[in-house]
């Protein structure tokens, strides 16, 4: 039977690419939001790298915060005027996107069960992956089942948008984006844990400095004063958020502190901070130093083993 007003328009293509898009975007960054929470209360002591990063679970945070909402309003919209316009059931371009949605749900679900069968096989059924597997076949089942039922209703049913749909999927993304700030803290907490771990930078930075300068000199700096290089553009940084001198003495000739002021407590391990993307990097430290600190003014107290730093003596 030929459908005289099916055809797609412009309008028509936009809106169904948008619906599409923010959903396929929201379910991989809730999914990996959810990740990032099992990783966080269930560590896995085998892993070599650091996970629970909070760079990943603010960047899912963030779009769950701006794509969901507008997922649900374009849904919104499209279902409002399917009931205007019942015939646009028929047109290609949402059945070509409701059938891909429906495909790449099944492949998930599938390539879920497959994992799942591989890592119990292997001995790797933690607790951890089968929260994830849980994680991932029940979202992707939901998906599936929710344009499965799109695709099968008639239009005789209608088109009445679900508030019980809207109101759940919204509250269950709500609930995961408040549990977000459980684990990495409020925008302020994260804007002090930056400065720490900026002071952490820069007083590796300074260590490195200082070992240079003794591996070269065969003493140690009176003072920080004393680092800098005109050559190489090198100045002591300072604290920066108060913009005070960073605190360094000489307790030995092979022995020195550096001190700073901390606005929290080090929540990481032994000093390797949680979050890699804002993790400090030594810049020429041969050792990997404990860097943990309490909140409040706090020493880091180092001595120069010549031996490991490679001192020549003529």
């Amino acid at each position: 039977m030929e459908h005289t007003h099916s055809k797609s328009t412009p309008r028509d293509v936009f809106l169904y690419l948008l619906a599409i898009g923010t959903l396929y975007f929201s379910v991989w960054r809730f999914i990996d939001l959810l990740f990032e929470y099992i990783n966080n209360i269930f560590p896995d002591p085998l892993d070599t790298y650091l996970f629970g990063s909070y760079e990943e679970i603010r960047l899912s945070m963030a779009t769950l915060i701006i794509l969901s909402p507008a997922y649900l309003a374009v849904t919104w919209f499209l279902k409002k005027d399917l009931i205007a316009n019942p015939e646009k059931r028929e047109i290609s371009i949402r059945k070509w996107l409701l059938n891909l949605t429906l495909f790449l749900a099944a492949i998930t679900i599938i390539s879920d069960l497959v994992t799942l069968v591989f890592n119990f096989l292997r001995g790797d059924l933690t607790t951890r992956f089968g929260l994830k597997v849980l994680v991932v076949l029940v979202v992707a089942g939901v998906v599936f089942a929710y344009y499965f039922r799109e695709l099968k209703r008639g239009v005789e049913h209608g088109e009445k948008p679900s508030k019980l749909l809207v109101s759940s999927v919204a509250a269950v993304i709500l609930v995961s984006i408040i549990g977000g700030f459980f684990i990495i803290g409020s925008p302020a907490t994260q804007r002090m844990r930056r400065f720490d771990e900026q002071r952490v930078s820069d007083l590796q930075n300074v260590q490195s400095q200082i070992v240079n300068y003794w591996s070269h000199k065969k003493v140690l700096p009176t003072d920080l004063g004393a680092l800098k290089d005109t050559i190489s553009g090198f100045v002591s940084p300072r604290d920066p958020e108060t913009a005070a001198q960073y605190e360094y003495s000489a307790t030995g000739s092979l022995a020195f502190k550096l001190c700073a002021v901390f606005n929290l407590p080090d929540t990481s391990n032994n000093g390797k901070f949680s979050d890699p993307y804002y993790a400090p990097v030594p810049m020429s430290v041969y050792v990997q130093d404990n860097w943990g600190h309490e909140e409040g003014r706090v020493c880091f107290d180092r001595a120069i083993d010549p031996q490991i730093y490679g001192l020549k003596t003529p």
